[in-house]
């Protein structure tokens, strides 16, 4: 019996209509177009309509396939149990409507199986993404993913798409560490590999929205949300330690806690505030609120770049200062931007300096964000460098010639049903072929 190399999880709960004719057709697709030994694991968590009878008929049906039963619901509770005793290689999911084209599963399991990196991913927001979805769904995705990169400092483009790999040594370390049973479970899983150093691929994808879907967009978005509340929390309190299992690439930039980065800031910002304020209430006295307010923003936009890029980003020596204050009077430009709209606003009401300079403090708070954003992002970040999409070619192997599919089987291909009760499951239908 051959190695294992890819166990694909299609976790499902109440999808009687769709689970049949999408695991034939992915276990088509392994049949002919893949190369790899793979092994198809219907997780049913908590069904309550038909679906666990289906999967298991499916399972005595097709030798790819297996059915494993919880009595629990939740996507990622599904996933840890299964993946934590799989035996493959390299540990895949994917959504039971198969939104994700299947071409991209070869290029997102190659480089794992490879060795170049540790976890994959698809991408809808990647450039070469082909996406049908409504615009609400649009903007909630791209709004969620902002918040990581911004809140968690994530690096990678897409925390939602359902079609992801890790490879299993790395699953185990990271597994334990995991604490959401839900949807939160794949953003959970990629900011620990990120603080664990590792590689993550992403590749770009053809996804097609399925208009059926019955995900209760604002109770995950909570859920979601508490999520990263937990994880920025434990990462705060020290509570939450994730080991290196990876060393950094060299000459790359050390990571940067986001902590301590908006603590350093906030100083500095508020340093500046008082700094701005004061020139703002000397020149008004000689010159109008607009000129005042631009001297005054020019000044301090001036300092507080200089401060945040030795202080907060800890960026020392006078290697690219110069293009560092460009990036920061462009910055500066959007605090200009507010505060001048705001004092514009103000001036047809005739306005005493308490007024005007209640109106410059919150346009500044708002500006002050902004310009954090552009600073970590932007100014002192760097470009970001994203993993481009490698084209992987199958193996050579003979015509009409197809890989062994472990499935588990005892001698004599006879069904394995059993019930592993301290995780609550019952698998059926691993056999050979």
């Amino acid at each position: 019996m051959r190695v294992l190399q890819v166990d694909i999880v299609v976790p499902v709960r109440n999808e009687e209509r769709d689970l049949a004719p999408s695991v034939r057709r992915l276990a088509g697709y392994l049949r002919d177009s893949f190369p790899f030994t793979a092994r198809i694991t219907i997780a049913d968590n908590g069904s309550t309509d038909a679906t666990w009878a289906i999967a298991s008929r499916l399972a005595r049906e097709l030798p790819e396939v297996r059915a494993v039963r919880m009595e629990l619901p939740g996507r990622g509770r599904a996933l840890r149990a299964i993946w934590s005793q799989s035996e493959a290689e390299v540990l895949a999911y994917m959504d039971v409507d198969l939104s994700t084209d299947l071409n991209a599963l070869l290029p997102l399991v190659a480089p794992l199986l490879s060795g170049h990196s540790d976890l994959a991913i698809g991408t809808r927001l990647a450039r070469g993404s082909r996406v049908v979805r409504g615009p609400k769904r649009e903007i909630i995705s791209r709004g969620y993913n902002l918040l990581l990169r911004t809140l968690m400092g994530a690096r990678f483009s897409d925390a939602q798409c359902g079609f992801k790999a890790i490879r299993r040594d790395q699953a185990r370390a990271l597994l334990p560490l995991t604490q959401d049973h839900g949807w939160f479970f794949d953003t959970e899983l990629l900011v620990l590999a990120e603080r664990a150093g590792l590689r993550i691929h992403e590749i770009p994808v053809d996804w097609i929205d399925d208009l059926d879907s019955r995900v209760d967009i604002l109770a995950t978005a909570l859920a979601d949300l508490r999520g990263m509340a937990r994880l920025g929390i434990g990462f705060a309190r020290g509570s939450l330690r994730v080991p290196q299992l990876r060393a950094p690439t060299p000459g790359a930039a050390p990571r940067q806690d986001l902590a301590l980065q908006a603590a350093r800031f906030t100083v500095i910002g508020v340093a500046c505030t008082i700094a701005y304020l004061v020139l703002f209430l000397l020149l008004r006295s000689i010159v109008s609120a607009q000129a005042a307010n631009l001297i005054s923003l020019l000044v301090t936009a001036v300092a507080n770049t200089a401060a945040n890029r030795r202080l907060t980003f800890g960026i020392s020596g006078r290697s690219n200062a110069a293009r560092h204050q460009v990036k920061g009077l462009i910055a500066f430009g959007v605090g200009l931007a507010l505060t001048s709209g705001s004092l514009a606003a103000l001036a047809p009401a005739h306005p005493g300096r308490l007024a005007e300079i209640t109106v410059l403090i919150a346009a500044n708070l708002v500006a002050t964000v902004v310009r954090f954003l552009l600073y970590r992002h932007w100014v002192f970040g760097g470009p970001r460098r994203r993993k481009r999409a490698r084209k992987w070619a199958a193996p050579d192997r003979p015509t009409g010639a197809r890989p062994d599919r472990p499935t588990g089987a005892r001698p004599g291909g006879t069904p394995l049903i059993g019930t592993a009760h301290g995780n609550e499951m019952a698998t059926q239908g691993e056999r050979t072929n």
